[in-house]
């Protein structure tokens, strides 16, 4: 109380502590949470998972059949956000130049000519590349920089992008034909690979009757990109305790057949998460810790989060394919040593 009145007695101006610092920001993304919710129905972890995905600072692919709101999504997450948010439909006949940017010879008034870049879409906060798997893997490589750097090289120059800048892609599961399926180390550039799945009977009711009635409510911002940014520093200062520690590191060590002891991961894994999962798991663990208002993650939200942080970052043997033996069933047994 006396530090207090001295303060204002002398206008001395404070720093806001994390936990001061993490209660706003808790207060803003519940809103905006809520702002999303109230435009996607029945989705409610994939929203959690997408929104943990961007508090962490990184991207995230939507794995879905047609027809279950992920454009919708993600749209309404740019706007939400406060992002300027760029679509990309990928599609086979798509080069890195659609995506990158082009440099053209320009002549000027007096006769001189030189080379100007034009940037493409991925020059943004919020890239929404929807169908990533429809492009060449040489198209896909394009964004491999963006994702990793935030930045693009093109002709020799570097050109920075936007800050904050994420991608979050989607994917149909369902045709093969006149797809590419995504190399690992593109996959490993996604935080989380989040699967979409039907609503539920309510949510799908709720959905029919809001959608098809007179023109709905525009989404609006709740955050700014700043607001985001300052979001995006709370989690990384967020402690995480020693339990979450360890679960998090037995978690990926056991999926690998070289470090577990089981005798199923050794079987049916060919290779296992590398350093990245971990790391995915404790920025995301903490993202949603802040998304709930808790001041730290525990072992529910690793837990949650695991799936979707490993289900890319593993391959099965043809042994496990042959059985019909999934990752998601490998994961769960690992998730269930968690205790």
């Amino acid at each position: 109380m006396v530090k207090a009145e001295q303060e204002r007695e002398f206008n001395i101006v404070t720093e806001p502590t994390t936990a001061e610092q993490a209660d706003r920001a808790a207060v803003l993304l519940k809103t905006a949470k809520e702002a999303i919710s109230a435009r996607v129905f029945g989705q409610v972890a994939v929203i959690e998972q997408v929104l943990a995905a961007v508090l962490a600072g990184g991207h995230a692919l939507l794995v879905g059949v047609p027809g279950l709101a992920k454009t919708r999504l993600v749209e309404t997450v740019g706007v939400v956000l406060g992002l300027e948010e760029r679509r990309v439909q990928f599609t086979p006949d798509l080069m890195p130049s659609d995506i990158l940017g082009v440099e053209i010879l320009d002549e000027s008034v007096g006769g001189e000519r030189h080379f100007r870049f034009i940037p493409g879409p991925v020059f943004c906060q919020l890239l929404m590349a929807d169908e990533i798997n429809r492009a060449s893997p040489r198209t896909q490589s394009a964004l491999l920089q963006a994702m990793q750097e935030g930045r693009v090289t093109i002709a020799g120059e570097t050109y920075p992008l936007p800050h904050p800048f994420h991608v979050i892609a989607t994917q149909n599961p369902l045709e093969q034909e006149g797809t590419y399926p995504l190399p690992e180390a593109q996959l490993d550039r996604f935080l989380l690979e989040i699967p979409v799945g039907y609503p539920d009977l309510e949510a799908e009711r709720t959905m029919l009757l809001a959608t098809t009635g007179p023109a709905e409510e525009p989404a609006r911002a709740v955050l700014s990109a700043a607001d985001l940014t300052a979001a995006q520093a709370v989690v990384r200062q967020m402690p995480v305790g020693e339990t979450v520690v360890t679960a998090i590191l037995r978690l990926v060590r056991d999926g690998r057949p070289e470090t577990t002891d089981l005798d199923a991961i050794k079987t049916f894994v060919h290779w296992g998460p590398g350093p990245r999962a971990a790391q995915a798991l404790m920025l995301s663990a903490r993202a949603r810790a802040l998304l709930d208002g808790r001041l730290s993650p525990s072992l529910d939200d690793v837990a949650a989060l695991a799936p979707s942080a490993l289900r890319h970052r593993m391959a099965l043997t043809f042994a496990a394919r042959a059985e019909g033996v999934t990752l998601d069933r490998l994961i769960q047994t690992l998730i269930g040593r968690l205790g």
